[in-house]
């Protein structure tokens, strides 16, 4: 029986603007921030996966190591579209859970605030005004089914379309915009996040319109950041020190996966399915369900995304996703505390950055180390990217006992 991982140490840089740092520079500050809270150092690894996917060119792992120390260890280069910092640190979970290394290491950077338009609609880096159009990450040219070929677009649809079949007919474009609301306010507690001013409904619904009902505060942040974890055997954690073991998170479980068969169009991204398939595929693996979580990030990297994924990660009931979010479970003080970080439309998405980003927060509040924003009492979190293209990751994490 293959053994339990754990991360041992993580950690994530500011996101925002940083002009007086590379890529690399970003990412080495990501990847030794990791070992220093873990309380190891680079000849320690076995194993480096390395995530970018704009402006390092190939092999972001080897100009990495060129700054950290190179130590002769195999080096994976992963892009996978936004769940690239996801799939980095499978592949590291994977090496040790095979037994080639005793420890890993993940990194995911992106250098985003000055690359004019990207994912989400992005902010360009002077005007800090988002340009709708954009093509990475787009899929083939699309007519029929989505009818746009940019995300802002995609995730528009999806959920007008999530709406209007679980008829919710009223003011649909002030529900998208409470959840920004929702998420703007959470990352006023979060002095990591690129943007931590918090907005009502009104000023959310009266700023630029990208794509409806999506405006731009309901929008991911382009923005720079970076990163890192380390993951560690069951059986060589138990060799550690007390506080080393007492801080680290379970990886209860890892899962990746794409778009599934469909009779109808092998094309198209398949937003929904590929990530309930990967929720279910999670709860199994770790051995509880979505009432079992104590908070959960997710890939909001447009409001109308969080509404779907809300249901998408079994949340809630099919179908009921709008309830849940009117229930007020989604703040920070109910049941179910999703974006405590403010999630992508606040913190930023630094795309190959955020996949362990995400999980870098669920961490935070399972060690008890989140400050103000800390959600008491946490011992299960959930972490979930998705990038078109197709490629969903989720994790879930769990405090040690």
């Amino acid at each position: 029986m293959a053994e339990n991982v754990w991360i041992l140490g993580i950690y994530m840089t500011k996101f925002g603007k940083h002009p007086d740092k590379d890529t690399v520079d970003l990412a080495a500050e990501a990847t030794m921030g990791a070992l220093t809270d873990g309380g190891v150092s680079m000849k320690d690894m076995g194993i480096l996966a390395a995530g970018n996917l704009m402006g390092a060119g190939l092999g972001i792992g080897q100009a990495l190591q060129k700054q950290i120390g190179q130590t002769g260890i195999p080096v994976y280069n992963v892009a996978n579209a936004c769940a690239t910092g996801a799939t980095a640190l499978r592949t590291a979970i994977m090496a040790v859970k095979a037994g080639e290394a005793d420890y890993g290491l993940a990194v995911g950077v992106e250098k985003l605030s000055g690359a004019g338009l990207l994912a989400g609609g992005a902010r360009t880096s002077e005007s800090n005004v988002y340009t709708p159009s954009g093509r990475f990450g787009a899929v083939a040219p699309v007519d029929g089914r989505i009818g746009t070929e940019t995300m802002p677009g995609v995730f528009a649809q999806i959920g007008m379309q999530y709406v209007h079949e679980h008829q919710y007919g009223e003011a649909p474009f002030e529900l998208f915009a409470r959840i920004s609301e929702k998420n703007h306010s959470h990352s006023t507690l979060n002095p990591l996040a690129a943007y931590t001013k918090k907005m009502s409904v009104e000023e959310i619904m009266g700023d630029v319109m990208i794509a409806y009902p999506n405006t731009r505060p309901m929008c991911s942040a382009n923005c720079d950041g970076a990163a890192a974890a380390v993951v560690v055997s069951d059986s060589t954690l138990k060799k550690l020190s007390g506080e080393q073991q007492r801080r680290a998170v379970k990886v209860a479980a890892s899962v990746l996966t794409t778009d599934p068969w469909e009779e109808a169009c092998q094309v198209l991204p398949d937003v929904n399915t590929l990530t309930r398939n990967a929720a279910d595929q999670a709860y199994e693996a770790a051995g509880v369900g979505p009432d079992d979580l104590d908070l959960v990030e997710l890939h909001d990297c447009f409001a109308t995304a969080e509404l779907v994924h809300y249901d998408n990660l079994k949340l809630c009931e099919p179908g009921a996703a709008t309830d849940f979010f009117e229930s007020g479970a989604t703040w920070r003080d109910g049941r179910t505390p999703v974006n405590v970080s403010g999630g992508l439309e606040s913190k930023g998405h630094p795309i190959a950055a955020t996949g362990i980003a995400n999980i870098w927060e669920v961490c935070t509040h399972l060690r008890g180390e989140a400050k103000d924003r800390q959600i008491e009492g946490a011992r299960l979190g959930l972490a979930h990217v998705i990038g078109l293209g197709s490629a969903c990751g989720v994790h879930i994490l769990e405090k040690a006992a």
